[in-house]
C-alpha cells in the first residue's frame, strides 16, 4: 500500500470506527483473453492478429485459437481455400472454461455465423449445462463479401448464443472509434458491433489499413473494459 493510500485508510478508520486495515484485499491476476476465430481465406485470421495486439497493448494476455474445419479437403480445394495455419491451436469447449473473456471472429453466411462456428457451439452443451462460461464477457469481429452482407445481423444473431451461456456481450461502440466509424472517405467493414472487413465476392480483397485500425481499437477497448470488471476478493 502506498503512503497516500495508507493515510486515507487511517483517516477512514478514525471516521468510521471500523478497522479497515484488518481487511485482506487481494487483486486477481489480469484477465486472460482467448481470441477464437474461423477463417477460410485468411481475412479473419489477419483481423484476429491485430485484435490480439490491441488486447496485449493493455497488459492483458491474449491467446489465439482457431475453430476446426467441417468441410472436406475436396470441397476446400474446389473453393481454392488456402491451408490453415497449423501453428494456431484449435479451440474446444474446454477453452471456454479456461479463459475469462473472449473475442470471436468469423465470416458471415447469409447474415449468420458460418456453419463451422455453429458446429463449435453445438458441442458446448456440457459447458452450458454446468454454467461454466456464465459471467464471462465476449465481443465479435467479422467479414462479409459485400458492404450489405450481414455484418451487423451476424453479431446480433450471435448474442442469442452468448445469452444462453450467460456471457455478456461487449460491443466496440463509438466512444473510442468515432472518427473511424463515421468516416465516409473509404469503403470499409466494421461497425459499432465490432471490427470487420469486406472480402469481395471472390475473397480477393484483403483487410485495409482502416479495417485493421478498427481491429486494433477493438482489442484495446475490450481489454480496458475487461480490466475494469476484474473483481476484488475480500
Amino acid at each position: 500500500m502506498t503512503t497516500k493510500a495508507r493515510a486515507s485508510t487511517v483517516a477512514a478508520e478514525k471516521e468510521s470506527g471500523f478497522p479497515l486495515s484488518d481487511l485482506r484485499i487481494s487483486f486477481p491476476s489480469p484477465y486472460q483473453v482467448a481470441i477464437i476465430y474461423y477463417s477460410m481465406y485468411g481475412h479473419i485470421a489477419k483481423l484476429a492478429q491485430t485484435v490480439k495486439a490491441g488486447v496485449e497493448s493493455q497488459g492483458l494476455e491474449a491467446d489465439l485459437y482457431q475453430i476446426r474445419e467441417t468441410l472436406s479437403q475436396e470441397i476446400l480445394d474446389k473453393m481454392q481455400a488456402p491451408p490453415k495455419d497449423e501453428s494456431i491451436p484449435y479451440a474446444t469447449p474446454q477453452t471456454l472454461l479456461e479463459y475469462d473473456a473472449f473475442l470471436f471472429g468469423f465470416p458471415t453466411r447469409y447474415g449468420n455465423q458460418a456453419a463451422q462456428v455453429r458446429a463449435f457451439w453445438d458441442a458446448t452443451g456440457q459447458v452450458w449445462a454446468s454454467g461454466g462460461a456464465h459471467g464471462k464477457i465476449a465481443g465479435t469481429f467479422f467479414s462479409t463479401a459485400s458492404l450489405g452482407g450481414g455484418q451487423e445481423t451476424t453479431a446480433l444473431s450471435f448474442i442469442s448464443t452468448l445469452t444462453h451461456h450467460g456471457i455478456a456481450y461487449v460491443p466496440l461502440g463509438y466512444a473510442k472509434a468515432f472518427p473511424q466509424l463515421t468516416s465516409t472517405t473509404e469503403f470499409r467493414g466494421g461497425s459499432a458491433w465490432g471490427a470487420g472487413t469486406i472480402a469481395g465476392g471472390d475473397g480477393s480483397r484483403q483487410p485495409s489499413a482502416a479495417e485493421l485500425e478498427l481491429a486494433k481499437i477493438q482489442g484495446t477497448t475490450f481489454a480496458q473494459f475487461a480490466k475494469r470488471l476484474a473483481p476484488l476478493s475480500v
